[in-house]
């Protein structure tokens, strides 16, 4: 392995890896909860959304494997990153309560490994289910100007008008809640931007990050199941 390879595999180089992949992951969470916010307005502009991210061509497939890229960097970093942290501390079993200061063991912190692989499985069953389910040939069809397209806001409102799956949504969505919680201070702590003036602000800004993107997402499912989505 290369000098520069054994950098960034180095202690120090996998928090930062882990940084900078988790804060770039955080922002697609906030497109992505942008682009979700249509479903609100209506079937036309949320199929118009997806149909336009659809017609992108190799710009999406290009994006597709970015994103791609920084999921499996940022999930196979943590494990190793967990693992390793696992051998050098056999107490590992211990019970620690939260304590509070920024700086210290949070139930958020405790919990990354646990959170991280339930989002990773979610994830690929998020993908299974929407962006590979059921679409034109299976008589999802919607007609923007005319042209047929894939009626992928059908096929969220009638999967969060099931029940289990609604409820299985919204409880992803809090584990994504406290790992943001964590996951955002920890990341300018690990691209060493910690200062006693700014620390508490940054992990005030990712409380209410946390917040906002996991109540963001979860109200989405509680909307339709309770209402039936747009009118």
């Amino acid at each position: 392995m290369s000098k520069s390879g054994y950098a960034i595999w180095s202690t120090v180089g996998k928090k930062f890896l882990l940084a900078l992949t988790g804060l770039s992951l955080v922002g697609f969470i906030c497109v992505h909860l942008v682009g979700n916010l249509l479903l609100y307005v209506g079937a036309d502009a949320f199929n118009t959304y997806a149909h336009k991210l659809m017609s992108m061509g190799p710009l999406l497939y290009v994006a597709e494997l970015i994103l791609a890229a920084l999921f499996l960097a940022h999930m196979f970093t943590a494990i190793v990153t967990t693992l390793n942290n696992w051998k050098s501390r056999p107490d590992r079993y211990a019970v620690n309560a939260s304590q509070g200061s920024p700086s210290q063991m949070t139930v958020s912190s405790k919990t990354m490994i646990w959170t991280g692989l339930v989002i990773i499985g979610f994830t690929v069953f998020h993908l299974v289910t929407f962006k590979y389910g059921a679409g034109v040939e299976e008589g999802y069809v919607a007609y923007l100007d005319g042209e047929p397209v894939r009626d992928l806001y059908r096929l969220v409102q009638e999967l969060f008008q099931d029940p289990f799956y609604s409820g299985f949504y919204v409880f992803v969505m809090i584990l994504l809640g406290f790992h943001l919680r964590h996951g955002f201070w920890s990341a300018f702590q690990s691209l060493g931007l910690n200062h006693p003036r700014y620390t508490p602000m940054i992990h005030t800004v990712g409380i209410i990050a946390a917040v906002v993107l996991g109540v963001g997402f979860l109200v989405i499912p509680i909307w339709f199941y309770f209402t039936g989505g747009a009118a």
